[in-house]
């Protein structure tokens, strides 16, 4: 039995540390978010001056709300915000290059991550998609890039999402039996 627990005690262990369970692009894991939806109209937001302007837009298709999971936005090691339903935020950032993780926060559905990177320049706006396919014989998470057009419409047709932080428990160790 001492055995077999210092054997999952290591593979634990090594899952850990493996940068590509928990990609540099993402937040901490212990970061989770709850989400309000504004359904009322809001305008675009142009780039700050010298700054780029990013929307991240989280697209349900015919799913409802209730019961799907959350979809956490991060970039550079940081979570900028979440998407509940379809929705979508935004927000600044410096020029330069940027690595963006998208990740499922829900303990119902097997935990999904995407990446990817892109080039932003100052003055310019970029809008992501990201989309759960789910049937019976397949469940996927796409994180793309969005043509503006698209991303115009949706963002006009959808709510604005504002999410805030929480903190997650971390798992309990348990103490040993005291006799």
């Amino acid at each position: 039995m001492k055995s077999a627990f210092f054997a999952f005690f290591l593979s634990v262990s090594a899952l850990a540390q493996n940068p590509y369970l928990h990609p540099a692009a993402c937040g901490p894991a212990n970061i989770g978010f709850k989400v309000k939806l504004d359904e009322s109209q809001h305008d675009h937001l142009q780039p700050e001056p010298g700054m780029a302007r990013v929307y991240f837009i989280h697209d349900t298709g015919d799913w409802g709300v209730i019961g799907y999971p959350t979809m956490k936005i991060g970039m550079d090691g940081a979570w900028l915000g979440a998407n509940h339903g379809s929705s979508y935020f935004s927000a600044s950032l410096a020029a330069g290059e940027h690595h963006v993780c998208a990740r499922l926060q829900s303990s119902l559905v097997q935990d999904r991550t995407e990446l990817l990177h892109f080039q932003a320049e100052a003055g310019k706006v970029y809008f992501f998609r990201t989309r759960l396919i789910m049937s019976r014989q397949v469940e996927l998470l796409e994180l793309e890039p969005l043509d503006s057009d698209q991303g115009l419409y949706l963002t006009a047709t959808y709510p604005l999402s504002i999410s805030q932080p929480k903190q997650q428990e971390e798992p309990r160790e348990h103490a040993p039996n005291s006799r």
